[in-house]
């Protein structure tokens, strides 16, 4: 039987409809906004692999080029491997619904989410987000749902809830989940918006959802399945109380190292010497005593931090942790930075390219240019493991989305640096939050390069111990207390606002209050930052780097496109060739020359000059005879630009015939009398002789 359920939701209908697709799933969501449309499907085994000791998620976004009527690119002609939208779009919905599984569940699950219609006015993003979440509670899987999703934007001082695609981009765009008790997750970017514009747009977002959480409650009503009973892990209080008294003061030993290396080193024989002191009694019994102990661990870091405001490494909740910050560290590059804070190092480099050099970005609706790109790496030394070195995994293309939001906000006009900008953040070194310390060294690198920022930019990560009615705000997050801790929760921005938060919750929700303490107490951290950033480098270098291509810029009649690009390309292309400089050519007649060598840079804007100048009323130019005839001759005053010269205006006495004063090749003074609207000139070789006969 199918059931629907829909609602007027911000100017367009909202749906959702179960029963018609997709039977065979687990639960199967068809979710309409408008008309774009997604179809999710939730799915999980029967059954977990025996010895799993996690919760096998996966959540894929896919989208269907058919659903905005194109054909896909490329020799195969299908979809290939999934586009930087598609994979974040997918952490996107992993992130508000991981957390919110029963405990003990560890079934294999996936989450499907595909577009099968997009009307370029509501973004498929939310819809999916929406669709999944619904999948989910309608199905037998114990989701411990409902989420929603909504996008919150900002035009003229006026928050807009799902602000439209096709709208004018507002100074904010900001993606919202959350459930009955409070926000789960946030992701966005602002143009350096007060923290109290943040709060303000987050708990509007809040409102906004409980209609989208109502219909899926009516939905589930209507056509929900029985939930799957699940036994959560019982709890060995005896083995807990045995390891308890075993190891705890190995446990609190080892808890003192402060460097993470060597802190784990502590724990690893802390955890051998509670395993020998137990005995023979739990030899047998290795796994359960690593859990107990991990357990422990959990409780006794938990402890510190809410109760004696102590964290691992000695600081207390609002310190930051040291930052030591270098500049122009590699030689040919056209700007490097180090940026170091405590144990997490990222190495940023920026390298400055031409127009030729944007990323092409071919969207499910429309295609556009990107001129900045922030490209994050995480290889495997960087927390002392060995792996494959692979491709850019889900992470590292979310952590670069993030950092590169933050910095697009201070990012100069084209119009006033033409450049296209690519930043590459190697993290050499982690112990938390290496994307905000590539926000910090992609903003220092920029800088050394010569990029007119409009303010720099710094990042930090915060966290949450929620131990009871206790509740403690974390500054600049080390990777445990992210791992052991209630929120990972990232602030980017400059010293006057945010420009981009990330904000993921592993408790129900999280409240205005502790959101709230969290940004102020984040804004003092970054202020912190910027002060010792600015002690290496506190604004942009007065020239870019010599071995950065110099781009000048000029302006020609949109007319003189042609004549400078040439048939197939062929003039353009000669510049090129012979002056070695790039040049990139505009709709609007703006020309772009860019080259690193000053007299290949002169050349060829003296030869797109020549090609395009066009001739000036009254001005005397030597031009070469080109063709005589009866009435006059044609002169080339400009390159590929030829006057007439009538019989009467050659000399002046009367010329009985042309070929008796002027032959093919002759250099001759003319004056321009005039330029028709058609582009037809008339010269003057009469008034060119007397005028230069006067200034003689």
């Amino acid at each position: 039987m199918v059931h629907k359920v829909e609602i007027d939701y911000h100017g367009s209908r909202l749906s959702l409809e179960t029963g018609r697709l997709a039977k065979q799933a687990g639960g199967a969501v068809l979710c309409q906004h408008g008309d774009t449309v997604v179809l999710a499907t939730a799915t999980a085994a029967q059954s977990a692999r025996e010895g799993i000791d996690f919760f096998p998620l996966t959540v894929d976004y896919q989208e269907k080029t058919f659903a905005a009527g194109k054909i896909p690119g490329g020799f195969f002609k299908r979809e290939g491997r999934p586009t930087e939208k598609e994979t974040l779009t997918s952490r996107l919905i992993d992130r508000p619904i991981r957390p919110l599984f029963a405990d003990g569940f560890a079934c294999e699950t996936q989450v499907v989410a595909t577009v099968l219609s997009v009307d370029g006015i509501n973004d498929a993003d939310m819809v999916a987000m929406i669709a999944a979440s619904a999948a989910l509670h309608i199905s037998d899987i114990p989701f411990l749902g409902p989420i929603a999703g909504v996008r919150m934007g900002r035009k003229d001082g006026q928050l807009i809830v799902n602000p439209s695609q096709s709208d004018e981009p507002g100074d904010l765009n900001l993606i919202v989940a959350g459930s009955r008790d409070g926000l789960v997750m946030v992701e966005g970017g602002a143009q350096v918006l007060t923290e109290d514009i943040m709060l303000d747009a987050l708990f509007t977002a809040q409102d906004a959802m409980q209609p989208v959480l109502d219909m899926q409650d009516e939905l589930r009503k209507k056509a929900g399945k029985d939930k799957r009973e699940v036994t959560p892990p019982e709890k060995d209080e005896a083995l807990a109380k045995a390891v308890e008294k075993a190891g705890l003061k190995h446990l609190k030993k080892a808890l003192k190292v402060k460097e993470k290396l060597d802190r784990y080193a502590a724990l690893r024989e802390a955890e051998a010497a509670t395993t020998a002191d137990l005995g023979d009694d739990y030899a047998d019994r290795a796994g359960d005593v690593r859990s107990a102990f991990d357990g422990l661990k959990k409780k006794v870091v938990r402890g510190m931090i809410s109760k004696d405001k102590k964290r691992l490494d000695g600081r207390g909740p609002e310190d930051v942790r040291a930052i030591n910050c270098e500049v122009q560290v590699l030689p040919r590059t056209h700007g490097s930075a180090v940026f170091t804070r405590g144990e997490t190092q990222a190495l940023a480099v920026t390298t400055l390219g031409t127009g030729t050099d944007e990323q092409r970005v071919d969207a499910l609706v429309g295609e556009h240019f990107r001129k900045f790109m922030l490209h994050y790496n995480f290889p495997p030394y960087s927390v002392g493991e060995v792996k494959f070195l692979r491709g850019p995994g889900r992470r590292e293309i979310g952590h670069g989305a993030l950092a590169q939001r933050a910095l697009t906000a201070v990012l100069p006009s084209p119009e006033d640096f033409p450049y296209t900008i690519r930043v590459v953040s190697e993290i050499l070194e982690s112990n938390g939050s290496s994307s905000m310390a590539s926000v910090c060294g992609g903003s220092l690198s920029m800088m050394d390069a010569g990029v007119p920022l409009k303010a720099p930019v710094a990042g930090i990560a915060m966290g949450l111990i929620e131990e009871g009615d206790e509740i403690t705000v974390l500054s600049d997050i080390l990777g445990d207390e992210d791992h052991l801790g209630d929120m990972d929760f990232k602030v980017a921005g400059t010293a006057e606002g945010v420009t981009a938060l990330q904000m993921d919750i592993k408790i129900n929700g999280i409240s205005k209050e502790i959101m709230t303490t969290a940004l102020e107490q984040a804004r003092e951290g970054r202020l912190h930052i910027l002060g010792e950033m600015a002690k290496a480098l506190d604004t942009q270098r007065d020239e870019i780097s010599t071995y950065a291509p110099r781009i000048e810029t000029m302006k020609i009649n949109p007319d003189k496109i042609r004549d400078l690009i040439g048939p197939g390309g062929k003039v353009i292309r000669g510049i090129v060739e012979e002056t070695g400089a790039k040049i990139d050519v505009q709709d609007d007649g703006t020309v772009l020359i860019a080259s690193a060598d000053g007299e290949s840079m002169r050349k060829a804007m003296e030869t797109v000059e020549a090609i395009t100048m066009e001739a000036k009323v009254g001005k005397i130019y030597t031009g070469t005879v080109r063709r005589v005839v009866d009435f006059g001759a044609f002169v080339e005053i400009l390159p590929g630009t030829d006057g007439l010269l009538h019989i009467s205006q050659i000399g002046p006495g009367r010329v009985q015939k042309v070929s008796d004063e002027l032959k093919e090749g002759d250099q001759v003074p003319v004056k321009v009398l005039e330029v028709d609207r058609s582009g037809k000139i008339r010269l003057s070789r009469k008034e060119a002789l007397a005028e230069l006969g006067e200034k003689k």
